[in-house]
């Protein structure tokens, strides 16, 4: 009897010690995903990417292509800032948290190629493990992230932000840096120089009004 109620006891502790936010038993996917976002108007095109994860491998190829972005026409200098990381990326397969990226992007309105390696900061990781780990404290009641995100905001100029999503899915800004100029220029000098978009009429428009907004981003 006395085994029976010091177990009983020992339930009730771990019970209220338990975690009562944890998703542990949440559906999740054991890869994270990178993503692409751009300023209104400043179309870019991702020739390349590749990640270092946290045991010092390198995986190569890991995303590019198109980036998230818009060009609303509503009169509005919306180009300067960002305002919005909304976007679907691809997941890392195999990769563990990232500890450094590499992105090669051609910034369509300038015209002019990019490229940087990114460190990416242990806070950034942290969000990234708790984003899928555990519920927000604001809706304790829905599922965590099935996925991890990290999202890179590519700018003219050649600015890079990152950022990705906590456990409430809030974009949080976990790093800034400034790419240097790809001296062979868009597709490593195999497409005559050729970039991978014209420049749109809306794009046209926006500029001849607003300009490019560098500095802003």
């Amino acid at each position: 009897m006395k085994l029976l109620v010091a177990l009983l006891c020992a339930a009730l502790v771990t019970a209220c010690h338990a975690d009562p936010l944890s998703a542990k038993k949440d559906p999740k996917s054991p890869w994270w995903e990178l993503a692409f976002t751009e300023p209104d108007y400043m179309k870019v095109w991702v020739e390349d990417t590749s990640v270092e994860d946290v045991n010092g491998e390198v995986f190569s190829h890991t995303g590019g292509g198109s980036a998230a972005g818009g060009q609303p026409e509503d009169g509005t200098d919306s180009a300067r800032g960002w305002h919005g990381v909304g976007s679907t990326g691809k997941p890392v397969i195999g990769a563990g948290l990232p500890k450094r990226i590499f992105v090669r992007w051609q910034s369509i309105v300038e015209p002019q190629t990019y490229k940087v390696w990114l460190d990416i900061p242990e806070e950034a990781r942290q969000l990234m493990y708790s984003a899928v780990n555990q519920r927000c404290a604001e809706t304790p009641n829905q599922t965590a992230s099935y996925m991890a995100s990290i999202y890179l905001g590519l700018a003219p100029g050649g600015v890079v932000q990152v950022w990705v999503r906590d456990s409430c899915h809030r974009p949080i800004k976990v790093a800034r840096a400034q790419a240097e100029i790809e001296p062979l220029g868009p597709s490593q000098g195999k497409n005559q120089g050729r970039y991978a978009y014209p420049v749109s009429e809306k794009s046209k428009r926006y500029i001849e009004k607003f300009g490019i907004p560098f500095g802003s981003w």
